[in-house]
């Protein structure tokens, strides 16, 4: 099963080519890497954005 993953995800990128980078001044970073960080950014807003489950509990609260 992880060979034919391994196959499957091995014929969509082509992993013998050279590498395309991103320039901008000073800054040079592969694509591959640029979509990594953008992805975890974008994971972090998301978590930050979501808020949590509330807790609810079966007791009330009578004063």
């Amino acid at each position: 099963m992880l060979e034919v993953l391994g196959l499957l995800l091995g014929a969509i990128v082509n992993l013998k080519g050279t590498a395309h980078y991103f320039e901008w001044g000073v800054i040079q970073i592969s694509y591959a890497n640029l979509v990594v960080i953008i992805l975890m950014l974008l994971v972090f807003v998301l978590a930050m954005a979501i808020p949590f489950p509330q807790h609810r509990s079966g007791r009330t609260n009578e004063n």
